[in-house]
């Protein structure tokens, strides 16, 4: 089941778009119109941003979400198409000069595989601009999954609740160590913390909603997951207080290197 919902993700369309305009900040803009992919792409709107801020000849924007990619392929953009595809297994006939990927490569497991599955895709002096989150101690994912490990819920997962992806994301140093073994001969590498002034604690449980509990909502029947968001939103609220506005403080990778 495809549980990604392009509503629910855009309600918090301004805060979950600056990383990505941080990583366009990190492109050199050495090349004229380069051959572009962004790997995880979603609705599309940001492809399309950074089609147009790179003045790319053609960007593939690539996603395994058919509801994401039913609201891309309504975007007309000369240049610009769409594709379905695994990110872990992503790969095209022709060299990209740049590869950017905005809140994805957690959801696949073994990152240095698919990177150099991603480094492959690239032109000479081609670069990579990869963002991912890594907040899976902060109590709203912390709380998802010790609820998940509750019944009724656990027995619903047969005893096994999906992962967090977010702990899939290796520590910052190790991305640098990494990119370094795939040979990339420059790179730049930071941990940021973004912080989203949220109207209400509460209102992390939509922000939530939107991506990292989708796991649990693809698993679940419509009324075994709403008691879940019950039970996960009251021990949220036990844990951080009902604060309004809330400062949801979300700390995130981003990294760029080139060939």
């Amino acid at each position: 089941m495809d549980s990604w919902d392009p509503d629910q993700y855009h309600r918090f369309r301004n805060e979950r778009s600056q990383p990505f305009f941080d990583l366009l900040d990190l492109l050199e803009r050495d090349v004229d119109a380069p051959r572009v992919a962004d790997l995880g792409c979603g609705t599309g709107e940001l492809t399309a941003a950074a089609h147009a801020s790179l003045a790319a000849r053609e960007t593939i924007g690539v996603d395994n979400s058919s509801a994401m990619l039913s609201a891309a392929e309504k975007l007309d953009v000369e240049g610009l198409s769409f594709r379905a595809a695994d990110l872990a297994t992503f790969s095209d006939a022709d060299p990209f000069d740049v590869i950017v990927s905005n809140a994805a490569l957690h959801w696949v497991s073994d990152h240095e595989r698919v990177l150099a599955r991603w480094r492959d895709a690239l032109g000479d002096a081609g670069q990579l601009a990869v963002q991912m989150p890594t907040n899976a101690d902060h109590p709203s994912h912390v709380l998802a999954r010790a609820v998940a490990e509750e019944e009724p819920f656990v027995s619903a997962f047969e005893g096994t609740p999906p992962q967090d992806p977010v702990l899939r994301v290796l520590p910052p140093e190790q991305y640098a160590s990494m990119l370094d073994r795939l040979g990339f001969a420059r790179m730049h590498v930071r941990l940021q913390v973004y912080p989203h002034r949220l109207p209400s604690t509460a209102d992390v449980v939509e922000w939530v909603k939107g991506t990292n509990l989708t796991r649990f909502e693809s698993r679940l029947s419509p009324e075994m997951y709403a008691e879940f968001l019950d039970r996960y939103r009251g021990r949220l609220l036990d844990a951080l207080g009902d604060h309004r506005p809330y400062l949801y403080t979300f700390k995130r990778i981003l990294f760029w290197a080139r060939l």
